[in-house]
């Protein structure tokens, strides 16, 4: 069997991993970082669930996995830089320091191999609800984790019946109003940030909806998650930047004579990307 060697990129953004939860999908993560290296890793907050780890304690083996393989990708020369977010801001006291080979950063500006300069940040800065309504934030995710919980089983059954993962959370999303509308005066209210700063656009994850596309001429890209999307945000070495969905590359690889599935990176399909809040 040939081996399946990993991709080389420039840069990789992933975010909202939430370790230390039921719905934290670190098998499709674990693979994900097995066959993807790049030059620097950024970590665009939401690694650690500390919300969900205060009320009940979570921490299977995968979980650690995959600390410990984004350590060793550390230590072997990717630049790391971990950017907190709502659900790890106790880490954000320790911006400007360095844990190992890991930086710890509450921002950062990237400039990409075409010159593009991205401002790369959590996002819940520019959520209304996280920053004046904290009490509100914390029942939705309790509604949120339910939702997930749901979500597991239902995909259990899919499974079962040969089917490969499917977000029935991001679905609903899609299909309800508010959660559209919300979505999209938070890629306005980050992109005009970045337009105000000067920069060409802005990468940001918490609202966990992939998305990579022009809001009023600012490039606003958004790496998803892991815990529904399954999604990460990757710069090739010629500045060319691309959503990749490793749900459906799981599901496309080919089956070899052991029984393993040979690896595929399409971009993410467009029914997954974020439509327009106006039909």
């Amino acid at each position: 069997m040939n081996e399946i060697r990993p991709t080389h990129w420039r840069t990789v953004w992933i975010s909202d991993i939430h370790l230390g939860t039921a719905g934290c999908k670190a098998a499709y993560l674990l693979d994900f970082l097995e066959h993807n290296d790049c030059d620097t890793l950024y970590l665009v907050g939401d690694i650690i669930d500390g919300w969900q780890l205060r009320k009940q304690w979570h921490w299977p083996r995968s979980h650690n996995d995959v600390i410990q393989r984004i350590l060793r990708k550390a230590r072997n020369g990717t630049r790391v830089i971990f950017i907190p977010g709502n659900h790890d801001e106790f880490a954000r006291e320790f911006v400007g320091f360095a844990f190992g080979d890991i930086e710890v950063l509450d921002e950062d500006i990237h400039t990409t191999a075409q010159g593009k300069r991205l401002l790369v940040l959590h996002g819940d800065q520019f959520d209304g609800v996280i920053q004046h309504s904290k009490w509100l934030a914390h029942l939705g995710d309790g509604l949120y984790q339910f939702a997930l919980w749901v979500n597991h089983h239902f995909n259990r059954l899919r499974h079962r019946m040969g089917l490969h993962y499917w977000s029935l959370s991001q679905y609903l999303k899609h299909k309800v109003k508010n959660a559209v509308a919300f979505m999209g005066n938070f890629e306005q209210a980050l992109a005009g940030e970045a337009r105000r700063r000067g920069l060409d656009g802005v990468v940001c994850g918490h609202i966990h909806q992939p998305a990579l596309r022009e809001v009023e001429g600012v490039l606003y890209c958004n790496d998803g998650d892991w815990v529904e999307s399954l999604s990460a945000l990757a710069e090739d070495h010629n500045g060319q930047l691309q959503l990749l969905d490793w749900a459906q590359a799981m599901a496309a690889r080919p089956a070899t004579s052991t029984g393993r599935r040979s690896l595929a990176l399409p971009a993410l399909p467009s029914s997954l990307r974020r439509q327009d809040p106006h039909p």
